[in-house]
């Protein structure tokens, strides 16, 4: 059983948090996953998390769970998503030795429609985004001193540079970004050799997958993001900008 926080340590300042991240991203520039990974679970026990949209990113759930096993992986349940992304959320619960935590928005979809409207998303995905992804996450990480996203560098131009580990200064914490360099080619052999399950979207022409109704399928040739608030000018739910 995993240890809590307190059983271990007290949490560190964000000055001290800051000077480690800056030293560990020199560190591990050209570093394997694997490599940060093990340093994150001895420098950061139970107060790591990973965060995991269960869609392709049910990888990283799997290689941190090697070495830091039952690790809590938060799942933004937004009450828009897909069955497939439920579906695979409850298939990684029973494949690996992981914590599933299901952070939920302050209001139910039903709430939010009657104090802004039915259909925030198609109005104001801005706002939808903020008070059914951002805001929830932001409050459950307070709890940690570092998470493990699954931001690539191939994603998009705002991910170009992304680095292994980084100071987040949103959200005053360490970010782990262990497979920034790999390719979405990567990720799926990987699932596929080591037994992770995947979202089945990804098979059917959603290469990026987020909330149902803000998300389509996406042509042949077309930016692997181009499903996503597909005809607004938005890219990015706002979680990691």
């Amino acid at each position: 059983m995993k240890s809590s926080p307190t059983q271990l340590r007290p949490a560190r300042n964000t000055v001290e948090l800051q000077i480690l991240a800056e030293q560990a991203q020199a560190r591990f520039a050209d570093a394997t996953a694997s490599d940060v990974l093990e340093w994150a679970s001895e420098e950061f026990g139970a107060y790591l998390a990973v965060a995991c949209s269960m869609a392709a990113d049910t990888i990283l759930p799997a290689l941190v769970s090697r070495t830091s096993p039952g690790v809590d992986v938060l799942f933004l349940d937004t009450g828009y998503h897909f069955p497939e992304t439920i579906g695979t959320r409850d298939a990684l619960k029973q494949a690996f030795d992981v914590t599933i935590v299901d952070v939920t928005p302050a209001h139910t979809v039903a709430e939010q429609d009657a104090a802004h409207g039915k259909d925030l998303f198609a109005r104001n995905p801005g706002l939808c985004c903020r008070m059914r992804k951002v805001e929830p996450l932001a409050e459950q990480l307070a709890g940690y001193e570092a998470w493990v996203t699954g931001i690539r560098r191939e994603d998009n131009a705002l991910r170009a540079d992304a680095q292994l580990v980084e100071w987040d200064q949103t959200h005053q914490m360490i970010k782990l970004n262990p497979i920034a360099a790999w390719s979405f080619d990567d990720v799926l052999s990987f699932a596929s050799e080591h037994g992770v399950p995947v979202n089945p979207l990804l098979t059917d022409g959603y290469p990026s997958i987020g909330c149902a109704p803000c998300t389509r399928r996406v042509a042949p040739g077309e930016d692997p993001r181009a499903g996503r608030w597909a005809g607004l000018a938005k890219t990015e739910c706002g979680i990691h900008l």
